[in-house]
């Protein structure tokens, strides 16, 4: 299943219903472009440095994050002793991808949004907004993504055209 683009105000809707931890994971996702994976594979070490740079786990590639004081304050809040967003049954592992997809999954049925609302979908409306306030610079969205083929990029900045003409 792919999944799909839904607009700022879905995202802000989804994240009103979010469990706290789920709800911080998704808002990293959607400021800062990360894939889902990435971010609950952050370790608290790391967002209290405020900077860091990390391997992408899907490409191997890396990547910079800065994240703004009052974010990170929040993260540091939520945050456990090794990864800010600890497993519910062991400490020294991260939170898994499923349990965030399974409480968006469960907010996107609530609000009846349909199939392929997920948290990768958070990524994409990051693609989106970025396009949008560089004037449609795809390059630009292509190195925030850490995209190597700017097809793949094109999907995901153009994603809410893509929606609107199938609608």
């Amino acid at each position: 299943m792919r999944s799909r683009w839904v607009s700022d105000e879905v995202i802000r809707a989804i994240l009103v219903a979010l469990t706290p931890p789920n709800r911080l994971a998704i808002e990293m996702s959607y400021r800062y472009g990360m894939r889902i994976g990435d971010v609950l594979a952050t370790k608290t070490e790391d967002v209290r440095k405020g900077r860091w740079t990390y391997k992408e786990e899907k490409t191997g590639k890396r990547r910079r994050i800065t994240l703004s004081p009052r974010f990170q304050i929040e993260l540091l809040q939520q945050a456990g002793r090794i990864y800010v967003f600890e497993h519910r049954l062991d400490v020294k592992q991260h939170r898994t991808r499923f349990a965030v997809y399974k409480d968006v999954r469960r907010v996107a049925e609530f609000f009846r949004l349909g199939a392929g609302v997920s948290p990768h979908s958070a990524r994409k409306g990051y693609a989106v907004r970025e396009y949008h306030q560089s004037g449609g610079d795809l390059k630009r969205v292509q190195r925030l993504l850490n995209h190597s083929d700017e097809a793949v990029t094109m999907i995901y900045a153009l994603a809410d055209e893509i929606i609107s003409k199938k609608e």
